[in-house]
């Protein structure tokens, strides 16, 4: 943006401040999910930042390029609004309203100031227009990644809750799996394994896939490390949970688990964990 267009856009700004900043919250409340006080009040207090930021870098005949050093403070108040919506569910088209919706405003303050003058209004009106097309730009990939990283913690969190290790008995740990295992999530079973065995010196560490409704060769190179990295913190692992179609499955893919323990059931995998760590279940005698 050249420096007269700059000076134009600061003068409507700077001039007709309090009209233009309830115009431009008369276009944003309709939109809003929520219209409490504290809401319209923190609404009130982000525009008026953003009139205050903008003008006084228009003042000084900032160039249109946001990437510029003056619009730092700007931006910043931007990503700011755009995070916290992020994180509250807003839409990325609800996001970026917040800097659209006050291009019209702006346009009809400088249609009154230029109504003599088409050509200089024209091209005010384009300048500002490829302005705020930026800001609202920038507004949205900084609520994408955002979003992107919102999910990225949210699915870690479901996989450490989807891989809860269980004390079946003294020195018998159980792993129920539920779901696919690809890496990523088998890197948190092995950590949140042998974190397990090393706070309870568990001999045995039951791994049941009954929820797991496929294996293939991934899946079971998965197995097969942890089952590894067990048999290393000093635990011998037993497999539950092998169907008979899992059975079919790993005999196919020719995966070598001749040297561990496996079993249809879990309660079957307890029983073999129960012997192999000496333990005995005496039932008490029923009274009469």
């Amino acid at each position: 943006m050249s420096n007269i267009q700059s000076v134009h856009l600061a003068k409507v700004m700077t001039t007709h401040q309090s009209p233009l900043l309830e115009q431009w919250l008369n276009g944003l409340l309709p939109r809003m999910t929520r219209r409490d006080k504290s809401s319209i009040a923190l609404l009130r207090q982000q525009c008026t930042q953003f009139l205050s930021l903008a003008t006084a870098v228009l003042e000084q005949g900032a160039d249109i390029n946001i990437k510029d050093a003056g619009w730092k403070e700007t931006l910043d108040l931007l990503a700011d609004i755009s995070e916290g919506r992020a994180r509250q569910g807003f839409s990325p088209i609800e996001t970026a309203h917040f800097v659209f919706s006050l291009k019209e405003p702006i346009f009809q303050y400088l249609r009154a100031e230029f109504e003599n003058d088409p050509q200089q209004l024209s091209q005010d009106i384009a300048h500002v227009s490829s302005l705020f097309d930026q800001l609202g730009l920038y507004t949205i990939e900084v609520f994408q990644k955002t979003r992107e990283q919102v999910i990225l913690r949210q699915q870690q969190e479901l996989i450490e809750l989807s891989t809860p290790v269980v004390q079946l008995w003294d020195n018998i740990l159980a792993l129920p799996l539920i779901g696919t295992l690809d890496s990523a999530r088998t890197q948190v079973v092995m950590e949140t394994l042998l974190e397990k065995i090393v706070e309870t010196g568990a001999m045995i560490a039951i791994i049941d896939i009954t929820g797991v409704p496929t294996v293939d060769t991934l899946v079971a190179q998965h197995l097969l490390k942890t089952i590894a990295a067990a048999r290393l913190m000093g635990a011998d692992c037993v497999v539950s949970g092998i169907r008979p179609q899992i059975a079919q499955t790993i005999v196919h893919l020719g995966v070598n688990l001749e040297d561990v323990i496996t079993k249809a059931t879990l309660a079957d995998a307890f029983v073999v964990a129960l012997k192999l760590t000496g333990s005995t279940i005496h039932q008490a005698p029923q009274e009469r």
